[in-house]
């Protein structure tokens, strides 16, 4: 049998996937949903989702309230999900989220006052959606054009400009492109939105293709990356073969074949690459003319084993000492209960069950015993690296353990790798005591991986700074007047305190903490504290929020005339001492005078003889002026029993 090299990045990318089965996952919930067009560019992939009841529509205006539509995975025009959100159809979100981030950078860029410029093909959906994040996009489809561009008017040159590429574009195409606007535009910035997985697929079919005699090139023909993998690979290779299903292909295609290279697009599902690969096989066969013996066949069935490779089995058996796999070769395959599980104390059957797919590292081949010793442990300990070194690539946030605190920062424990956080990475403020954090759970991205050295540099600050941004977004696009906040008390000054409402800090002015009179916030609260506040005024363009506790819905003269009348007795505080008597609150928000005459039953020289501010005492109500809100209070009528009526010049002063 003649050699097919299969590409390992060939088909389903991350996108694609997460895009096919949220509709799967949605047409489930739902019993039927809508998709704008095509989810993905591949017809057969669109018939299954149909016959999921995933249905199609090209016009969204045929959707109404109830309704639930995907949103495909190259993203839509931001005019159409306005108006679907705006007729109360229900969006599901589908878009890759790598096309989602170039959408923000778009929108930004043009928030700055740059000009957009995005590489890529122009009537591409995923290309027209991401020029409909803002008003005046530029799209190139290669340098050809950025010149032309360039050249139309010279200051075009001292345009401020933000480059992003098509996620599927043609890397070669891109950079060429970039490096000319880099080395020609003043002010230039430069952001690499070719998606990884784009990159690793072109990059292995342009490898594939050079040592190929023939390449296939598996996906639908409506696909843009499928058409640039076709592209590249007729580059560097003499026959070049573009199809959506294996009846495509002929054993014509394969004569004189000796080695034939086979890669599939983003959005080409396993099966059909699968199909494609068989076909592949049997065609250069039929090509050769060529019969292999039974014995030959059956030896070819069997797996090859080597040592340091990974390799799939079924669990046949448990016993005392090893758990017997089947992998599918000759020898008959083990593992040591030593090599199953890192926990000493663990049960094989806790572990795995017969019947069990189970995937394991190989360590040893015996071929003259027939027998090869399999791990699991060092297998699972492989792919925990990988999982951090793809953390890297893919900017993944994970969750660790502070474990310790180390020289110049802290030890994160992830999946069981030592992960060390600088301090200055940490999220903690500068000198902070970074011990507080041991055994605190914690969110981080891997930031630097050395596996030879086994070295893992993480950062805390950049998850909390990234979920502090997105707060503070969040905060500032639904902010309006009135609108009611629980926040977190931050810090505090003479003058009134700061609340934090959700990764934004507005200013609550002393006079707003409280009906009350106070002299210091720290009267009514404290830093740590939660107040319940509301939105006075706001600056978006100071980043200014003026927050208030008061209820001012509560009228406490109303209050006040609620509960007491004159000849009551109130419990009051006193607030302020002068010269003619003392001011005392009876409610928050409504102060009572107490005339020098009414402090006490003898003569006193001035008010501080007798009474101190914040003193709690109990005086009668004499009189309540409703007009000028005013009220008259007697401690004295509560000590002598024939206390006179005060004098008209004992009637209640203004403060």
């Amino acid at each position: 049998m003649r050699n097919v090299i299969l590409a390992e990045s060939a088909g389903f990318c991350y996108g694609v996937e997460r895009a096919v089965e949220l509709a799967k996952k949605t047409a489930g919930e739902t019993g039927g949903c809508w998709m704008l067009g095509d989810l993905i560019h591949n017809a057969h992939v669109v018939e299954d989702l149909a016959r999921r009841g995933v249905r199609k529509t090209e016009d969204p205006a045929a959707l109404g309230p109830g309704n639930t539509v995907v949103i495909r995975s190259h993203g839509e025009l931001k005019a159409v999900l306005d108006d679907l959100e705006s007729r109360g159809v229900r969006c599901v979100n589908a878009t890759c989220p790598n096309v989602c981030r170039i959408q923000k950078l778009v929108a930004q860029a043009e928030a700055e006052g740059r000009q957009p410029i995005i590489i890529g093909e122009p009537h591409h959906p995923e290309v027209m959606g991401l020029a409909s994040w803002c008003r005046h996009p530029l799209v190139f489809d290669g340098p050809e054009a950025v010149k032309m561009w360039l050249d139309a008017d010279p200051k075009n040159r001292e345009t401020p400009v933000t480059v992003v590429a098509q996620t599927t574009c043609i890397r070669e195409l891109f950079e060429t492109s970039w490096n000319f606007l880099k080395k020609e535009c003043t002010n230039a910035k430069i952001f690499d939105t070719i998606c990884n997985a784009t990159h690793k697929r072109q990059t292995e079919a342009a490898s594939i293709a050079a040592k190929s005699d023939v390449m296939v090139v598996v996906g639908d023909r409506k696909s843009a990356n499928t058409k640039h993998l076709t592209e590249i690979c007729m580059k560097r290779c003499p026959r070049v073969l573009q199809v959506e299903n294996a009846d495509e292909l002929s054993p014509d295609f394969f004569h004189g074949c000796s080695v034939a290279g086979l890669t599939a697009g983003a959005s080409t599902p396993a099966g059909i690459i699968k199909e494609v690969y068989a076909t592949m096989s049997e065609e250069i066969k039929a090509a050769e003319g060529k019969e292999e013996s039974f014995e030959e066949l059956l030896n070819q069935s069997f797996k090859t084993l080597n040592t340091g490779e990974k390799v799939t089995g079924i669990v046949t058996a448990i016993t005392p000492t090893e758990v017997q796999v089947d992998v599918g070769a000759k020898q008959s395959a083990y593992i040591k209960l030593s090599e199953l599980s890192d926990d000493p104390t663990a049960k094989p059957e806790d572990i795995v069950k017969v019947g069990d797919e189970i995937e394991t590292y190989i360590v040893r081949v015996n071929d003259v015993e027939g027998y090869a010793e399999l791990s699991k442990k060092r297998l699972d300990a492989v792919k925990v690296w990988e999982n951090i070194e793809q953390a890297v690539e893919d900017k993944t946030v994970l969750e660790g353990t502070v474990t310790e605190e180390n020289k110049g920062g802290i030890v994160v424990s992830v999946k069981g790798v030592r992960v060390f956080v600088p301090a200055s990475q940490s999220g903690q403020p500068r000198g902070a005591d970074l011990s507080s954090m041991i055994k605190q759970k914690v969110q981080l991205r891997i930031t630097e991986v050395n596996r030879a050295r086994r070295r893992v540099v993480g950062s805390i600050r950049s998850v909390t700074d990234e979920a502090r941004k997105a707060a503070q977004e969040a905060v500032w696009s639904s902010i309006e007047v009135g609108k009611h906040y629980t926040g977190t008390v931050k810090s505090m000054t003479s003058y009134g305190v700061f609340v934090d409402i959700g990764g934004v800090d507005g200013m609550v002015h002393i006079s707003e903490l409280s009906w009350s009179r106070i002299k210091t916030p720290s009267e009514v609260c404290k830093v740590g504290d939660t107040l319940d506040v509301y939105v006075i005024s706001f600056d978006p363009e100071k980043h200014k929020i003026s927050l208030g506790v008061k209820d001012h819905n509560v009228e406490p003269w109303q209050v006040f005339m609620d509960k007491y009348s004159v000849g009551d007795v109130a419990s009051v505080r006193i607030v302020k001492l002068m010269t003619f008597g003392a001011f005392a609150e009876v409610v928050p928000g409504v102060d009572g005078l107490i005339h020098i005459s009414q402090i006490a039953d003898r003569r006193i020289e001035k008010p501080e003889d007798v009474l101190s501010e914040g003193q709690i005492v109990d005086a009668k109500i004499t009189a309540v002026d409703e007009e000028k809100k005013k009220i008259s209070l007697s401690i004295r009528a509560l000590l002598a029993p024939a206390a006179e009526e005060p004098a008209e010049d004992e009637a209640p002063v203004e403060e």
